[in-house]
């Protein structure tokens, strides 16, 4: 287990839906004699992927969860998490660019840049992940390399340098030139596990020495010692090595390779690559809150022997129990060690510690700064921090998207309502954006998440791991309610019952804002209201917020601002200022023009130029708004701005009018007051349904 820190390497895969990530950790795996035969990806031999270990992958064909292996590569150890493509799984991919130290951007040489590139590389600059890139697929017909790195300097704003070019394309694709040793490096036997070496190409020679310039020109901002050997015209692949990896943990350079995981071609040397470029745990800044000192930052060590911090960053209900996937960031974690919850403060006891391979693990007995391990046996939610005896620290949380589609789930039996709870409990204590909530009207569980595709999954998962019979409803977009300009609110709450009775006045008003979902300011003079009640009416507006008067959604973009008020000396009390303040909202929510704001999405729709017209009329019959369009090699890519309410079934209408050829993929862009006819709609919805439950 002992290893040098300097020598191991944390890194995730990335990219967007099919552009090969889990192919590329698929010969990854066999390369480093992890498993002894490749299997595809979609399941066509009955096995499926090593790293789509769950079922439903294997039958979709795609990455639902995260996995994680380790690996050694030339006595270099690799902690790798296959991440998924889609949008409805985004938080697989933040939990595992939390953790990481490096990752590997995956691009496909033929579609280039996609929405989901876009998105991946966002998440990477959230979290500081420095990155190398791999343009996949060059034995696909269009491939076209040159293109694809532009793409990532134009639409990304990398610093993207190609360190190898291709050795023919398409049909013709053979190997590549690394560009740093200035030779040929071609892929023999069934498998592309025989590395041969050789000159250049003579027809390549004067682009690869032109290719190297470019390089050596780039890497020598990050490394003086290159810029004196490049002018001296003594350059060597070690000096260029090093300047890249400068300029990479900079986060200021992206250095490109290219190759076919499909077909066994430049996976050995983008193995290299992660060894010579990417960050060990030494590298990155590490920081942890202090949570007894006013959530003060304290700098961590990849150090072995201090305090020990531990990551909580991803949950499973494995076979013996719940598995938490950890990573170690300082101080060493051993079985039977004593760590505390961060969030509690409670103690436990580390009992199986395990490192793992997909859905196989293997005992370990300690695991130390910088590795990536699992733990049985501890009851956390995913994001939680351990700590060893000393301060009580936690690491900074995870970014958690809003979720935007609600389902009802229904069980069909008592059976099935057991089954349903356990199932439900499972899986919010693993997907912090699966959220699960009872309508206290209807009585129904709802379940809310990213998409159609995150919704349906889970309710497969139901089925199959818990023998939950359910039945869903119809899907719940997640409206909000706003104001469009300023509302007064002068508002007295008086009641007397017999003895003291209730007394609040509150005065102010209510304006729309942008930037934030609530604000309250207190601008109370000469303390008409007495200062222990204040926050009484912070959370009385608060309160109002819950439930809008339009369409019963939460209500954001609401800046509070209390002006004046008064109390009585014996009727005051928190409760009758809370109430005041709810009423007051009220009060002014219908005099501020409130407006329904509804979701949309971000479409982008992929597919054979000849289908574009057809691509187009869907959009815009579905209220889309285009933003661009793009034609390359016959092949169509259009951008649109689509309401969520509008999405539902597209897929099945995009398969019809485009003979089952173009996909498309959608992600959260931003809320926009809806038309006027849909407001009308859903409050005359929300009108009958409030009439029913009248009634009964």
């Amino acid at each position: 287990m002992s290893h040098e820190i300097q020598r191991v390497r944390n890194i995730g895969i990335s990219a967007h839906i099919d552009s090969g990530k889990t192919t590329l950790t698929e010969r990854i795996l066999f390369y480093a004699q992890k498993i002894h035969a490749i299997h595809d990806v979609k399941g066509k031999d009955g096995v499926g992927a090593t790293m789509d270990h769950m079922e439903l992958e294997r039958e979709r064909g795609i990455t639902i969860t995260s996995a994680s292996t380790y690996l050694e590569w030339k006595d270099y150890h690799l902690n790798v998490i296959d991440t998924p493509g889609h949008v409805d799984f985004t938080i697989e991919v933040e939990r595992a660019l939390r953790v990481l130290d490096g990752a590997i951007l995956v691009l496909c040489a033929v579609a280039g840049v996609q929405s989901q590139s876009i998105t991946v590389d966002r998440q990477m600059r959230r979290y500081n992940v420095p990155r190398i890139a791999f343009i996949n697929k060059c034995d696909r017909t269009g491939a076209n390399p040159q293109r694809v790195a532009r793409a990532l300097r134009d639409k990304l704003n990398h610093n993207a340098v190609l360190m190898q070019l291709p050795i023919g394309l398409e049909v013709d694709h053979e190997g590549v030139v690394d560009l740093v040793e200035m030779k040929a490096i071609y892929f023999r036997g069934d498998n592309g596990e025989t590395i041969e070496e050789g000159p250049i190409p003579a027809d390549l020679q004067v682009e690869a020495e032109a290719a190297r310039a470019t390089l050596i020109d780039a890497a020598s901002m990050f490394s003086d010692d290159l810029l004196e050997a490049a002018l001296e015209e003594t350059v060597t692949p070690e000096l260029i090595r090093e300047a890249v990896r400068n300029g990479v943990l900079s986060l200021e350079m992206t250095p490109v390779f290219v190759g076919s995981a499909y077909k066994n071609k430049g996976v050995q040397p983008l193995l290299d690559a992660v060894n010579a470029y990417l960050p060990s745990p030494l590298d990155p800044p590490i920081e942890a809150l202090d949570l007894e000192n006013d959530n003060a930052a304290v700098s961590l060590e990849s150090d072995p022997s201090k305090q020990t911090v531990v990551y909580a960053f991803k949950l499973e209900d494995g076979r013996y129990g719940q598995l938490t996937f950890v990573r170690v960031y300082q101080g060493t974690l051993a079985k039977g060690d004593t760590v505390y919850r961060a969030s509690t403060g409670k103690k436990i006891k580390i009992g199986r510690l395990v490192r793992i391979h997909a859905d196989d693990m293997e005992d370990i007995p300690r695991a130390e700064a910088g590795d990536i391990v699992g733990l049985f046996g501890i009851d956390c939610h995913s994001g939680e921090t351990f700590f060893g005896d000393g301060p009580r620290l936690a690491m900074t949380s995870m970014h958690v998207p809003a979720a935007v589609i609600s389902l009802s789930v229904t069980p069909v039996d008592s059976k099935a309502q057991n089954n349903m709870s356990k199932a439900l409990q499972r899986f919010t204590k693993e997907d912090p954006t699966f959220r699960v909530r009872l309508d206290p009207e209807s009585g129904e569980t709802i379940v809310s998440g990213m998409g159609e595709l995150h919704l349906e999954i889970y309710v497969e998962r139901m089925k199959r791991e818990y023998k939950a019979e359910v039945e869903t409803g119809a899907p719940q977009v997640a409206y909000r309610e706003a104001i469009s300009q300023r509302g007064e609110f002068n508002y007295v709450h008086k009641k007397q019952t017999g003895g003291s009775g209730q007394y609040a006045k509150v005065v102010g008003y209510l304006e729309p804002i942008d930037e934030a979902e609530y604000e309250f300011i207190d601008k109370i003079k000469g303390g008409n209201i007495p200062t222990e009640y204040i926050p009484a009416c912070d959370k009385g507006f608060q309160a109002a917020m819950e439930k809008g008067r339009m369409i019963g959604f939460p209500v954001v973009g609401i800046r509070a601002v209390l002006l004046d008020g008064n109390s009585h000396a014996v009727d005051s009390s928190d409760m009758a200022f809370m109430v005041a303040a709810r009423s007051a909202f009220r009060q002014a929510f219908t005099k501020a023009r409130p407006r329904i704001l509804e979701p949309v999405m971000k479409v982008e729709v992929e597919g054979p130029g000849e289908f574009q017209g057809a691509i187009y009329r869907t959009l815009m019959q579905r209220r889309g708004n285009v933003l661009g369009s793009t034609e390359d090699g016959g092949f169509a890519r259009v951008e649109a701005e689509v309401p969520l309410a509008e999405m539902f079934g597209y897929s099945t209408d995009l398969r019809s009018e485009t003979q089952g050829k173009a996909e498309f993929t959608m992600e959260f862009a931003k809320y926009a007051p809806a038309p006027s006819e849909v407001t009308k709609e859903l409050r005359e919805k929300y009108s009958g349904q409030v009439a029913e439950e009248d009634e009964k």
